[in-house]
């Protein structure tokens, strides 16, 4: 078992928080990395929840290679492997583990990569470094987080103003840094990343359309009110009845056609 102090996922592994990690796709989690990906490559993904972007690497890009899935939850890892089942993909394995403790040998993988890991482990600066240790030489590390100051919605109101400052305290609170894409190569540079070999970008995520505000509001009225974030909200003096008119406005959100909400992801990639 690790000794690293873990930090707690502020969503936990509510089917509102796998359901939206059960959405992401290369295509729209990780399109820096296409040009990298080649067909007979060994890739890791680390923290890759139910494993819809593995599987996607491993079945569109990387059909002569393999594509190892590390996730903490054993829970979720099963998850992960019946959706590779069902994909009929062979060339992908899950595993449980620690992302400041990889259990892989150095010089493993020729891509190694996190979406949206960083930011929720509690200290990113030793994961960055052991990603770095098991990519092999002339590899890339890869690494895409979200930034969350960058989050902007319209209508605003202020119950979505009181979610958003309760969630910063809940994730600190936890142990994690939801500000995390601005501090990516920052973090890179502290884990001993030579600079000069850092690429950094910056993508979004937009939810605007009907379908987009549906699928997007109804994931964080739920999370709201049934996820581990409740439970972090209280802790932090939250009432019952202030989460509720929350997860209302989140709704409400949803529901208003002039809706929108965009967000930003710092993107690395660092040549070992």
């Amino acid at each position: 078992m690790s000794s690293i102090k873990q930090a707690t996922y502020t969503h936990g592994y509510h089917d509102s928080s796998v359901r939206l990690h059960e959405w992401r796709t290369v295509a729209n989690s990780a399109a820096y990395i296409i040009p990298y990906l080649k067909p007979d490559l060994k890739i890791l993904d680390v923290g890759c929840g139910p494993g819809t972007i593995t599987i996607d690497m491993a079945s569109t890009y990387a059909t002569q290679g393999h594509v190892t899935g590390l996730e903490y939850s054993a829970e979720v890892v099963e998850r992960a492997r019946k959706h590779a089942s069902e994909s009929e993909v062979s060339n992908v394995t899950f595993l449980a583990g620690d992302a400041h403790a990889l259990p892989f040998p150095d010089g493993t993988f020729d891509i190694t990569h996190a979406h949206q890991v960083l930011v929720h482990i509690a200290d990113p600066v030793l994961a960055l470094k052991e990603m770095r240790r098991v990519t092999k030489p002339g590899g890339i590390v890869a690494s895409r987080e979200s930034d969350w100051g960058s989050f902007v919605w319209y209508p605003e109101s202020p119950e979505m103003t009181q979610w958003s400052e309760l969630y910063l305290r809940v994730a600190r609170g936890n142990g994690g840094e939801p500000d995390g894409g601005r501090r990516l190569k920052a973090w890179a540079h502290r884990a001993g990343y030579d600079t000069s070999k850092i690429t950094c970008s910056a993508g979004t995520w937009l939810f605007s359309t009907p379908e987009e505000r549906a699928f997007w509001g109804n994931i964080w009225a739920e999370r709201i009110t049934k996820s581990d974030f409740a439970k972090g909200a209280a802790m932090h003096g939250a009432t019952e009845e202030e989460l509720k008119r929350m997860s209302e406005a989140w709704k409400k959100w949803a529901a208003d056609e002039d809706g929108w909400f965009s967000l930003l992801h710092g993107e690395m990639i660092y040549r070992v």
